[in-house]
Order: structure tokens, then C-alpha cells, then sequence
């Protein structure tokens, strides 16, 4: 991943304009420094998914603020593609991810009750981050259309929720 080959405490320290060894008393390694950023990226998603879920405030109930988290996380994953993916290669604290999850557990609870929120949110979150991976990675070669084969995918899911 370009990213990380590219992420030196050398290259960050020229970057924010310090010596690397005064970088170092800030972050203990590279390893910090990759689990720093992959927190800061998911900071930023949570903060843009926490923005839809507040602004929900159309009548259109918990599909559409689900198609709407959903449409925020591929917006996210298509501007920032490899924070993205460093998201999953990172380990960011369990406290970033609580709450970048919150929105999709909530919204999952409103659609098919608290016993089954969890499942429900896992399987949403996994699909599109399944997808993401694959259009990211340029996988879809086939044809047609993406973002038409995103909708179906998100539609069926959510229909079949139903149970």
C-alpha cells in the first residue's frame, strides 16, 4: 500500500516541519505513527456519519438513514482511498471504532430491533466494505455500472432484513 511506504517518521517530520527526532517525542515508533493516522481516519468517517444521522430528519425513517450512512462510507472510501484501506490494516483504539460504528448499530436498531442490531450492522458494514475493496482495487471489470450494482447490492441487503 502506497501509504505506508510512504509513511516514514522522516517524511512526516520533513512534512510538518520539524527534525525527525523531535517527531519522536511525540510518537514512540512508526508503528504509532501508522495507528495515529489510521485513528485520525477514522475519526474523520465518524465525524461525516455522525453528520448524516443528525441531519436524518426526513420522515423517510431507518432504510433511508441506512442508504444514506451507506452513501456517506462510499463517498468516504472514494476520497480518501487509502486511509480507507488503512482503516483495516491499522489498529486504531476500540474507542474510534465505537464510535464510527454508532451511527450504523443505531440505525440498524431502528430497523429491526435492538436483539438484532448488531447482526444487522455487521452485515451491512461488511458488504460495503467488501465492495469498496473490490471497486477501489479496480475488480470490476465486467461492465456495467458500479454505482447502479451498489444500489442492488444495498437494496437487496436492506430488503432482506425483513427477514
Amino acid at each position: 500500500m502506497a501509504i505506508l511506504r510512504s509513511l516514514t517518521m522522516q517524511a512526516v517530520a520533513d512534512r510538518v516541519g520539524v527534525r525527525a527526532p523531535s517527531l519522536y517525542k511525540r510518537v514512540r515508533d512508526r508503528d504509532a505513527l501508522i495507528a495515529a493516522v489510521a485513528e485520525s481516519v477514522v475519526d474523520e468517517l465518524s465525524a461525516e456519519l455522525e453528520r448524516v444521522e443528525q441531519d436524518d430528519a426526513q420522515p423517510g425513517g431507518p432504510d433511508d438513514l441506512l442508504t444514506g450512512l451507506a452513501t456517506t462510507y462510499r463517498a468516504f472510501a472514494h476520497a480518501h482511498p487509502e486511509g480507507f484501506r488503512l482503516m483495516f490494516t491499522a489498529s486504531p483504539p476500540l474507542a474510534s471504532l465505537d464510535r464510527a460504528a454508532g451511527p450504523v448499530l443505531r440505525a440498524s436498531a431502528a430497523r429491526v430491533g435492538e436483539d438484532h442490531a448488531l447482526d444487522a450492522a455487521r452485515l451491512l458494514t461488511a458488504w460495503m466494505t467488501g465492495f469498496l475493496q473490490m471497486e477501489l482495487a479496480g475488480a470490476f471489470r465486467l461492465g456495467g455500472d458500479v454505482d447502479l450494482a451498489f444500489d442492488y447490492g444495498l437494496s437487496r441487503l436492506l430488503k432482506g432484513l425483513d427477514g
